[in-house]
């Protein structure tokens, strides 16, 4: 990740919550907008890296069968883990991608207000590596904060554009609000015809 360590390090320490993941309002909301556009009631094997607190994780869970949740932070890994307690398909672990990436295949994987802290170079490698960590027809979801932040490298709508440019992947929903970019995308089968352009939803959803 580009973003140093010891960034997301100091956040954990100096707050149990330091997004407010569990508290406000705005999480809220797009927790349960990202559930809903999810394609299928179900999935088989999902991917969640950055999972901060596990509030995502949490309401992921009720659609997978199983769901492996990571992050880079000892404290994050540790409060997802108590907030998935129970959850015996849930798996809680420590992984800093995409230098380190899980093996097998996906059907689900999400990546939420993650992709923003990668340089160019590194958005590449981890892009690829979804993309080839998905079965064929998988769901790839991203969801991400829309205004300029200092560390932050791009905004929500520049990494739409972004992946939209992914070749593999086929882009399925576009839901833009003023705060985040919401997009839902799935692993093209051979011979599938190339994605739309994100433009060609404008106004669609």
């Amino acid at each position: 990740m580009s973003t140093p360590a010891g960034y997301f390090t100091a956040m954990y320490e100096g707050a149990e919550d330091p997004w407010g993941l569990r508290s406000r309002w705005y999480e809220e909301r797009k927790y349960a907008l990202t559930l809903a556009s999810l394609p299928r009631p179900h999935f088989r094997r999902a991917f969640e890296p950055g999972c901060s607190v596990g509030e995502l994780t949490r309401r992921l869970a009720g659609r997978c069968e199983r769901l492996l949740a990571t992050d880079r932070v000892p404290e994050a890994v540790e409060r997802a883990r108590e907030a998935t307690r129970g959850l015996d398909h849930v798996e809680v672990a420590r992984l800093t991608v995409p230098e380190e990436w899980p093996g097998g295949t996906f059907d689900l994987v999400v990546l939420s207000e993650l992709l923003y802290y990668f340089d160019a170079s590194s958005l590449d490698r981890l892009l690829r590596r979804t993309v080839d960590s998905l079965a064929p027809g998988g769901t790839l979801v991203t969801v991400h904060w829309n205004h300029s932040v200092p560390e932050h490298r791009l905004t929500g709508a520049e990494l739409a554009d972004r992946l939209g440019g992914e070749e593999g992947l086929a882009l399925r929903l576009d839901h833009r609000e003023e705060d985040f970019v919401l997009q839902t995308f799935t692993r093209r089968t051979p011979g599938e015809p190339p994605a739309l352009s994100p433009a060609a939803y404008e106004g669609l959803v």
